[in-house]
């Protein structure tokens, strides 16, 4: 009895040690939220700029491209921010 107590104890113990070594650091946890964060930010600043350049090109006051361009990357970066996850999560 008193030598399957110390055998669970000891298993126990172990599979702690083995998570605390193979958590993620802050540092890592970080870098993995940066990079969702950029995977989604980018396609929408991308989209905006273009949707604004290509806005200025017509004549007369029209947002239709920007509006359009965002949304588009608002899914795009949607997309890329799940993709990911599925990938390294």
């Amino acid at each position: 009895m008193d030598d399957k107590l110390k055998r669970r104890v000891e298993e126990q113990a172990r599979r702690i040690k083995q998570a605390e070594r193979e958590r993620p650091s802050l540092l890592a946890q970080t870098i993995y939220l940066g990079t969702l964060a950029l995977l989604f930010v980018l396609p929408v600043i991308l989209g905006a700029y273009l949707g604004n350049w290509l806005d200025n090109q017509l004549p007369g006051y029209s947002f239709r491209w920007s509006i359009s361009l965002i949304v588009l990357g608002v899914a795009l970066g949607s997309l890329n921010v799940y993709l990911f996850i599925r990938e390294h999560g």
